[in-house]
């Protein structure tokens, strides 16, 4: 059973903020991460206290380049993803995609378009399991 305390695994807020700069923009020092910031701006010594935060967390590396540090994302969008969503699985939905995914259905989040885009997904990742089990 997991604690109550929060997975560390999940990204804070503010931590996804700063990572979505990193996913966009790339090798960015912390005046760039701050002014690549959405929202409510944020003083350097916070951004830099983060970035610092995540790089203690082997979500980030940092390279010296002259004075200043240069960071780079080490968590990939794609993972970060992938852990958000099967936390929320998890805690409210009991594991269940499907409940999910019913969910989505009854709150009208996907309607009958995107449920057809979405079968022609599943579709071409089982056809590509297919080909692979070929080989």
């Amino acid at each position: 059973m997991r604690s109550a305390r929060k997975d560390s695994r999940q990204l804070t807020p503010l931590e996804l903020r700063i990572m979505k700069v990193l996913w966009e923009c790339g090798s960015s020092n912390v005046q760039t991460v701050q002014e690549g910031l959405s929202g409510e701006k944020l003083a350097y010594t916070t951004v830099q206290t983060m970035l610092n935060v995540l790089h203690r967390k082997g979500r980030v590396k940092r390279t010296l380049r002259g004075k200043a540090y240069l960071y780079d994302a080490v968590l990939s969008r794609e993972r970060a993803a992938s852990s958000a969503v099967s936390d929320l699985v998890d805690r409210l939905f009991g594991g269940s995609v499907e409940a999910l995914v019913m969910s989505l259905i009854k709150t009208q989040q996907l309607d009958s378009k995107k449920l057809s885009r979405l079968n022609k997904v599943i579709e071409e990742h089982h056809r590509h399991e297919r080909e692979g089990e070929g080989k």
